[in-house]
């Protein structure tokens, strides 16, 4: 908590820059690591700018988050499980709560269905810019959105936990995520995994799979480490691929930036609030 107050004036999401500036200036000298590092950014500077994200251990959370908000018109599938109370106490957050920890997942859970409504309703690029600003300048509603997603993450790892159990078909991506040792069922999964993100650990590879698909969004992430592999761009889940995908970059896997699109598609931000209505 005083680690957040200490950063309540900063922007936690930049304003684009170009990225071929960037890797100049944060990326000097000749050594394999650099040039590689260059070398990725160079291949994609003509087609992207770059928005830094604050580089803490929300940052895969929150630069997906940021995308969201200013360009999807899809909106997450807020699943319903009886059994989600049973597993809420082992839930933190990174502030203070007054009220029950059930009672505040669902005020985070409201707030993220008002703000992707109010993003859906801007009528230009100028003011969705504006409206995202606002939301990642690191008060406490920015968090609050942040653990609404981790929150969308467990209620979609129960309904298919529960699929797998049953024989039904499931993403590919689940089989990794449940033969892990640490998370063999949803309940060690948020024990073990997702209660710490944001705290002392990010998102796995097989996490973001996770996020991708509960929010029923394509992630293509640019890793730029494996410049000259096959890995260079990876999609999350990498079993469906949407046409607009949500664009981000990482050095390392572990912090995550944004990519912004020099020639975007044609606008799409005065979609239907009747998606919104049927999603939520």
């Amino acid at each position: 908590e005083e680690e957040i107050q200490k950063e309540l004036q900063d922007k936690h999401v930049s304003a684009t820059e170009d990225l071929q500036t960037y890797s100049e200036r944060e990326w000097k000298g000749n050594t394999t690591k650099s040039l590689l590092i260059r070398k990725g950014y160079e291949a994609i500077a003509s087609e992207f700018n770059l928005r830094r994200v604050r580089g803490d251990n929300y940052c895969a959370l929150r630069a997906t988050l940021f995308q969201v908000l200013s360009q999807s018109k899809q909106l997450p599938a807020l699943l319903h499980d009886s059994e989600i109370s049973e597993v809420i106490e082992e839930w933190q957050f990174p502030f203070e709560i007054s009220k029950s920890k059930v009672q505040h997942l669902e005020q985070c859970l409201e707030l993220l269905k008002n703000k992707w409504q109010e993003a859906v309703q801007c009528k230009s690029l100028e003011e969705r810019e504006h409206m995202c600003q606002q939301v990642f300048s690191g008060h406490d509603e920015e968090y609050e959105l942040l653990e609404a997603l981790k929150f969308l993450m467990l209620r979609t790892a129960i309904q298919l936990h529960s699929d797998m159990e049953k024989g039904s078909d499931v993403p590919e991506f689940c089989w990794l995520l449940f033969a892990r040792d640490s998370s063999k069922c949803p309940k060690t999964f948020l024990t073990n995994h997702l209660r710490h993100v944001g705290f002392s650990g990010g998102l796995e590879q097989v996490e973001m799979c996770l996020l991708g698909y509960c929010l029923q969004e394509t992630i293509r992430v640019v890793r730029l480490y494996k410049c000259d592999t096959e890995e260079f761009i990876t999609y999350y889940p990498n079993d469906h691929k949407n046409a607009s995908p949500l664009c981000l970059l990482t050095e390392d896997d572990r912090h995550y930036n944004v990519l912004v699109p020099k020639n975007p598609p044609p606008s799409q931000i005065n979609c239907s609030l009747k998606l919104y209505n049927e999603m939520f």
